[in-house]
């Protein structure tokens, strides 16, 4: 009595165990939603995989073809759907197209997870052949059928031949006309005289001003600063000396200014602010307040050293002309 009830309990164990194995075991199930097929149609390829998440595996879904006279014209995107205890499922379309009327068993489609591959179930696709006209029938013409028009179509053919020929003469002349424009302004007395250039010391005057009120320094970026006292130098002794500074290292700034006779009686200040404002942009050292003016003044004593001296003024006519009257004694 005792022993049949273990033999079904064993079973039963082991039925179950089955289960869960193959309910843990990747399945691939393709489907399609009919079975027969026009021939030069298209129908899809429902392909359904449920796996679990980890360790990921990789479909084997051949690229033309299921079978020898059954293509894949296009593979539609996967949908990926969590399912829980670790399980996710995925599912695909794959487009098929036959021009081959006959009766074709479909290729497998594999999944593979390390060493172990599991194959989807084989589909039979029954393609007919599609029905040709005997031509035993006559047909009317077909009527006339309106189509799109653009607005090309509208323009005439000599324009739609020749456009590009038609373009380029235009700018030609408008670039010409632009020219001539240019050319008779420039003679034109009444024409807006151009701007005077400011001055190289007025430049600088200008622009140390405006750095000042700024105060960067106070604000904590030095090296802003350093870098902005240093260009309004750099271009004072362009304009000024011709100086080409902007494309000199402070090194090569001493020694031309050392071979300029007005810049060099000043160098000392311009020295004073090279040096430190290497030290800030280079070295990262921060100065102190007193670091900054004396820099920021040295700079402005330079411009004023180095100032163009005026021009001495011509007496004038009036001067010239006027004659010394001297009295005369009896």
């Amino acid at each position: 009595m005792h022993r049949p009830l273990r033999i079904l309990f064993i079973s039963l164990t082991a039925l179950i165990a089955s289960i869960t194995v193959s309910a843990q075991n990747p399945t691939v199930k393709l489907s399609l939603d009919s079975a027969f097929l026009l021939m030069g149609r298209t129908t899809p390829l429902h392909l359904e995989l449920v796996t679990p998440a980890k360790p990921e595996g990789r479909l084997l879904i051949p690229k033309d073809s299921m079978c020898d006279q059954v293509e894949i014209l296009k593979m539609l995107e996967a949908d990926t759907t969590q399912l829980g205890n670790d399980r996710i499922e995925i599912k695909q379309d794959i487009v098929l197209q036959s021009f081959d009327s006959g009766v074709y068993r479909l290729n497998p489609i594999m999944y593979v997870i390390g060493n172990d591959t599991f194959r989807s179930n084989r589909l039979v696709l029954k393609v007919f052949p599609a029905d040709v006209d005997s031509l035993e029938t006559i047909h009317d013409y077909a009527d006339v059928a309106d189509i799109d028009r653009s607005f090309i179509d509208y323009l005439p053919d000599f324009i739609v031949d020749y456009g590009l020929w038609i373009l380029a003469v235009i700018i030609v002349l408008g670039a010409g006309g632009y020219a001539f424009y240019l050319l008779k302004r420039k003679k034109n007395p009444f024409a807006a005289a151009p701007e005077k250039p400011v001055p190289p010391y007025e430049k600088a005057i200008g622009e140390l001003n405006r750095l000042r009120g700024e105060k960067l320094c106070e604000n904590g970026h030095e090296k802003e600063f350093y870098t902005r006292l240093t260009d309004i130098l750099r271009v004072y002794l362009n304009g000024r000396f011709g100086i080409n500074a902007m494309e000199m290292t402070s090194t090569q700034i001493r020694h031309m200014l050392n071979s300029n006779a007005e810049a060099k009686l000043s160098k000392q200040n311009m020295e004073r602010v090279l040096e430190t404002a290497d030290f800030v942009k280079f070295a990262k050292v921060r100065p102190l307040p007193d670091d900054n003016i004396c820099a920021f003044n040295s700079a402005m004593q330079f411009v004023e050293d180095t100032r163009p001296k005026p021009e001495p003024e011509e007496p004038s006519e009036r001067n010239n002309d006027k004659e010394t009257t001297t009295p005369n004694h009896k």
